[in-house]
């Protein structure tokens, strides 16, 4: 039989399992760079590998890359069928319904295709498992329901639209469907400035981190996965904010001795007396909306669990 499976990356060691079939990673980080609304496949592709490649140097380019992947999920009628193996948190819940809202799309374009398509979603981290583990979890595949792909396209359409509000109105909707989706479009939200500071969650969290005295990048790397309900973001994304922290105009935190240390307009910053955005100003894209300037139109209100308008 021939088989296409899709996972979330190369760590995933479907290679080992002894399952038949091709092996497709989807490797972008969607909760990072721009993932505007109104672009087809071809130029989001384009926009996505030029954030990817402008990230640092690779051995192969992410523009290529992601050429490629698209390529194999658009013949995907040549398979018998198609599983996804995915997992619970914000990465993999954003690569999966990007690839259903995809996979709808192509339905609605070759509805003969006798492709089946099929879903693994579990909480567990799928790299984590050996090829046995894998392996044990193939007969529990189920069918994808069309309730599945509507949300999927849904949550996809709200995740990329610039107003970050049609994602507050998707989770006050039920998303059962895809029992995973709200507490990672959530996580998602958190990362949007704070209302009390201008932090969003990881820069809350490394400057909270540094104040209690871990200082070293791996130490807080470690400590930082251990604060999250879901790990989801990889060292050089994380690094990437402890940059942004270290870089900006009036600096949170320094480096001696290759250890980091909160600076004044850090703590100021993290005790609610000065506000980050203000201060720093912010250039960021999450999902659809691009943060930019010194006024953001939306925060994040901790204490009412939810984006608010600013």
């Amino acid at each position: 039989m021939q088989v296409l499976h899709v996972t979330n990356g190369t760590s995933v060691s479907l290679s080992e399992s002894g399952l038949a079939g091709e092996v497709l990673a989807w490797v972008d980080a969607l909760h990072e760079g721009p993932v505007p609304a109104g672009l087809g496949p071809d130029e989001l592709r384009r926009i996505r590998g030029l954030f990817l490649d402008g990230e640092g140097p690779s051995e192969t380019s992410a523009m290529a890359e992601l050429e490629r992947r698209d390529r194999a999920l658009e013949s995907f009628a040549q398979h018998e069928e198609v599983v996804l193996w995915f997992e619970h948190d914000l990465y993999d819940q954003l690569q999966l319904i990007q690839i259903l809202d995809r996979l709808r799309q192509r339905a609605v374009l070759e509805p003969a295709s006798a492709t089946r398509l099929s879903l693994i979603c579990i909480d567990q981290y799928l790299g984590q498992l050996t090829g046995p583990q894998l392996a044990a979890l193939w007969p529990e595949r189920r069918p994808v329901t069309p309730g599945e792909l509507d949300q999927a396209a849904a949550a996809w359409q709200a995740f990329r639209s610039p107003d970050p509000m049609d994602i507050e109105r998707l989770l006050r909707r039920d998303t059962s469907a895809l029992p995973f989706l709200a507490a990672a479009m959530g996580r998602h939200l958190q990362q949007f400035p704070s209302v009390e500071n201008g932090l969003g969650r990881t820069e809350r969290q490394i400057l909270e981190l540094v104040r209690a005295g871990t200082r070293s990048f791996d130490g807080l790397f470690a400590a930082d996965q251990r604060l999250e309900e879901t790990i989801f973001m990889g060292d050089g994304f994380y690094r990437r904010y402890l940059c942004g922290l270290t870089e900006c105009r009036h600096p949170l935190l320094r480096i001696e001795d290759g250890d980091y240390q909160l600076t004044e307009t850090g703590d100021e910053v993290l005790e609610g007396r000065t506000d980050h955005v203000h201060r720093n100003g912010v250039n960021r894209w999450l999902g659809g909306v691009h943060l930019n300037g010194r006024e953001v139109l939306w925060r994040w209100d901790q204490r009412a669990r939810r984006l608010v308008a600013h």
